[in-house]
């Protein structure tokens, strides 16, 4: 698979509510022979991009460029749509989406079947023919796309960890926000985050179409409302400060593109994350990742490569973001929670890996240090009881690396080998007065 090359990139002022869009340009890839010709230049074919462009003129958000080119949003008049593609339905012309076409549901129907997600993978033609070892042979081969497609989002995966940074740092939050499988996978990274790095439940939320009652039962019918997404936002108080992730595999979903165009209104930082190019579906955004996966084995199954995909990119995205924020020292969680014998067992082997700790030595400091990890190794390296600890973390940190610096005391480098650290038993770093 060919990998995608930057279109736009540089420095993002996510602070600014301006940051200029970044995109990996689309790819062709060889799917199958099925595919040979199906999406060429990836125009739509359906009138689903104008079906964008009107969700953002209700939003008072049109767009510059042809919605063909998959030109990035910036804000400015738009100058045209596609000159390829079906009629554009009259509800669309006139911008007013409050009348939908007749379907069983009730919602807007349109034709999806040029989106890449949603298109007939030849590998897979017969699926239901396959010995089981021969299925799960087609599988695997077929799962290394994901890790190539998030590859190829290098520069915007990039772009959105600096951007999220910068935001959270000066008293931001980061919210995902999806339908469905999508939103789910936001939900599950964004929970990872505080027994991982010890951050507050509010720091990264996860917001799913129809609430936690979705999780388990699907609720996919709320993801046809372009304003519920709005709503769900400002039922958390989002602002100006916070930052938006807005996943949708296909990049059609209302319920996201509300958000994201709230988002951009209000000058927060909008973050769209998508399976299909951008030539196929715009979404109002500052940075545009598209994690280009191709066809699925079962059709238009996005829980499959498309999922994988994604779940990589948010494990990228709230992995960098906490190591922006101080949270990691070397490869270590140093401000991991202790909330179960696992974790207190990983916080007791980074004291030994980090400081030279024994277990014992090191289940004392954690009690004098509150749980905090972080805080006890401080004490160890520097020699300081709990309170001068924590005015060191005030006055200089978060980052672990810099208060040790400032305080002019060091952990020892780890070594090579796997086993890292002194032997059980051995003393601790640092000065000899205080915590030993």
């Amino acid at each position: 698979m060919n990998a995608g090359v930057e279109r736009r990139g540089g420095p993002v002022e996510a602070g600014s509510g301006q940051a200029e869009p970044v995109q990996t340009e689309p790819v062709q890839a060889e799917f199958g022979q099925a595919e040979s010709g199906q999406a060429e230049s990836f125009q739509a074919e359906s009138g689903y991009a104008e079906l964008g462009q009107a969700l953002l003129d209700q939003a008072g958000l049109p767009v510059t460029g042809s919605l063909a080119t998959g030109s990035p949003v910036t804000g400015s008049p738009v100058t045209g749509l596609p000159a390829t593609g079906a009629p554009v339905p009259a509800a669309i012309q006139s911008g007013v989406l409050a009348e939908p076409l007749a379907s069983l549901t009730g919602a807007q129907l349109w034709s999806r079947g040029h989106l890449l997600t949603e298109q007939a993978n030849a590998l897979s033609e017969n699926l239901d023919q396959l010995e089981t070892a021969a299925l799960v042979a087609l599988f695997c081969e077929n799962d290394r796309r994901p890790q190539e497609a998030v590859a190829a989002a290098a520069v915007p995966l990039a772009a959105a960890v600096d951007g999220i940074a910068a935001r959270l740092q000066r008293g931001g939050r980061l919210f995902y926000l999806g339908a469905g499988t999508s939103g789910r996978l936001g939900v599950l990274d964004a929970a990872e985050c505080p027994p991982t790095f010890c951050s507050p439940p509010e720091l990264v939320q996860g917001v799913l179409a129809g609430g936690a009652a979705a999780l388990l039962r699907s609720s996919e019918g709320l993801e046809d409302l372009f304003e519920a997404g709005v709503a769900d936002l400002e039922q958390r108080g989002f602002g100006a400060a916070d930052c938006l992730v807005g996943i949708a595999a296909g990049g059609t979903t209302p319920y996201v593109l509300g958000a994201l165009s709230q988002a951009k209104a209000i000058g927060a930082l909008a973050i769209a994350i998508a399976c299909v190019p951008s030539e196929q579906v715009p979404m109002p955004c500052d940075i545009d990742i598209r994690l280009l996966t191709g066809p699925e084995l079962l059709t238009g199954s996005t829980r499959l490569k498309a999922g994988t995909a994604t779940k990589m990119a948010l494990n990228i995205l709230s992995t960098g973001l906490m190591v922006r924020l101080g949270k990691v020292y070397g490869n270590r969680m140093v401000d991991v929670a202790v909330t179960n014998a696992k974790l207190e067992d990983r916080a007791l082997r980074i004291l030994a890996d980090l400081a030279g700790l024994s277990r014992q030595r090191g289940t004392e400091l954690l009690r004098q240090a509150e749980g905090s990890v972080r805080l006890a190794l401080v004490m160890a390296a520097a020699g300081l009881d709990l309170a001068a600890a924590r005015a060191a973390m005030a006055a200089h940190g978060p980052s672990l690396r810099t208060v040790l610096t400032a305080l002019g005391a060091q952990l020892p480098p780890l070594a090579p080998a796997s086993t890292g650290r002194p032997p059980v038993g051995a003393s601790p770093v640092g000065a000899s007065k205080g915590p030993q």
